[in-house]
């Protein structure tokens, strides 16, 4: 008996089997693979992931609003730091430690602020005194001057009741409350003069005086009645209001001197510490980022520290000069208190845009002591004066910098100032350049891709070459 042959699939392959096995252009049979089956709708391990980072996030931000004034103190203490660092770079080159050469800037810049508060204490105090004094003459006088030219409009921006315009209504309600006034009066008489002949009658001359102090009484009340609160009464009422609503909410800090040295005194140490070793912590911030990405953090950092290193130093210059400036203007035009607004001037120059305004307005109303024209000479002064900084100064004292659109600007310093007072307010401009510039690097040319410069397209030379030395 002979073995069946072997089945046709595994007979024995021919050259033309093998050809056409080992043909480049034959697609390789399909390889089918087990589909594995999806799961749809959020897993366990998911939802918990998103619990913990949604929990993280709000324990963040519940710390950040509680300890704001710890943050922010924290922030200017690295800005000044900064500044402290690159004067520290020059004085390095003496042969002076860094710590000494912190500890040197921080306390020479201190001594020169005390020296000139030394200096000019006396004609501050006593301008101070005569700002206090004549401050509420002169918005008595501007209040006058307004309600006279232009029908109380500032009182009309205050919001002023029914009560205190009834002069600005119209002729015929006038008319109205003047015949209704006069019935009132007329009927009131015509009773008195009933109730005095029949007093006079039964008591004679009781009756009589007791006549004339009702007659007196009436008078007075209808004094009262027709008597109304000066213009001048209301605005010093509503300014004196809304001044005191603002500065407590605007300065609380003030109600607490210990904490308020005690964040002056962590500013301090903080830039000496920061100026002093500023690559401890530079290097203690990139062990946070993977090696992969700490090039570009480096890069990013580096950029920060000059926007905000820039920033710093053209305010600083900007307050010495706007208020030297502003003093000189003042002493031109023989404004009173002179030295104290130009002083305010300067320190309002700290906090761009709202700063220069809230120091005009102080310095416009002491010109209203002698003459509405001199007041316009002070506002157009100090017009020319931000005029000159924004178009002359500042650029030249930006190169290099971080450049921010003004209505952004605006914007922040409002919402910092809603949300955290006048310490949001301060920090608000530095702020938004710290964060502008990693917006710029991080997104706008590395995910969107556009050629978009993070500081000014004039690089800063000179620290190049400092670098470079």
């Amino acid at each position: 008996m002979h073995p069946s042959g072997p089945p046709d699939d595994s007979r024995v392959p021919t050259p033309a089997d093998s050809t056409a096995t080992t043909d480049p252009a034959t697609p390789p049979p399909p390889i089918h693979r087990e589909r594995r089956r999806r799961s749809v709708g959020w897993q366990s391990k998911d939802i918990l992931r998103t619990a913990a980072l949604v929990v993280g996030i709000y324990l963040v931000l519940h710390l950040l609003w509680v300890a704001h004034e710890l943050f922010f103190g924290v922030f200017l203490g690295a800005l000044f730091g900064l500044a402290v660092a690159s004067a520290v770079d020059r004085l390095e080159r003496f042969h002076i430690p860094r710590g000494v050469g912190a500890a040197m800037v921080v306390l020479g810049f201190l001594g020169v602020l005390v020296g000139f508060g030394a200096l000019m204490a006396p004609t501050l105090k006593r301008q101070s005194h005569e700002l206090k004094a004549k401050l509420p003459e002169a918005v008595d006088k501007v209040d006058d001057w307004i309600a006279a030219h232009q029908g109380g409009l500032l009182g009309l921006v205050l919001g002023s009741g029914d009560s205190d315009t009834t002069a600005t209504k119209s002729p015929s309600a006038n008319k109205e409350k003047v015949d209704s006034a006069a019935a009132v009066a007329a009927t009131r008489d015509s009773s008195q003069r009933v109730e005095q002949g029949q007093d006079s009658a039964r008591l004679g001359t009781q009756g009589g005086a007791s006549a004339a102090s009702r007659d007196s009484s009436s008078k007075r009340a209808d004094t009262v009645l027709v008597k109304k609160p000066t213009p001048t009464s209301n605005l010093k009422a509503k300014l004196s209001a809304r001044m005191g609503s603002a500065t407590h909410y605007l300065f609380p800090f003030l109600s607490s001197t210990l904490a308020a040295f005690g964040g002056l005194l962590l500013i301090i140490f903080l830039s000496v510490y920061i100026g002093a070793e500023p690559d401890l912590y530079r290097n203690g911030l990139m062990h946070l980022f993977p090696r992969r990405a700490r090039k570009r953090a480096g890069e990013v950092m580096s950029a920060m520290a000059v926007a905000l290193r820039k920033w710093l130093v053209t305010q600083l210059i900007a307050m010495a000069v706007i208020g030297a400036v502003s003093t000189i203007a003042l002493l031109i035009l023989k404004v009173k208190a002179a030295f104290a607004l130009g002083l305010l001037a300067g320190l309002f120059e700290f906090i761009p845009t709202i700063g220069p305004i809230l120091s005009a307005v102080p310095a416009i109303a002491m010109g209203f002591l002698d003459s509405p024209e001199k007041a316009l000479l002070v506002g157009g002064a100090y017009i020319l004066i931000q005029f000159l900084e924004n178009h002359i100064l500042i650029p030249l004292l930006m190169r290099g910098g971080v450049d921010l659109p003004p209505a952004l600007t605006i914007i922040s310093q409002a919402m910092m100032a809603l949300v955290f007072g006048f310490i949001g307010l301060m920090v608000a401009v530095p702020l938004l350049a710290t964060v502008m510039v990693p917006i710029k690097m991080l997104y706008v040319q590395d995910v969107v891709g556009d050629d978009l410069d993070a500081l000014d397209t004039d690089s800063d030379d000179d620290d190049d070459d400092d670098d470079d030395d």
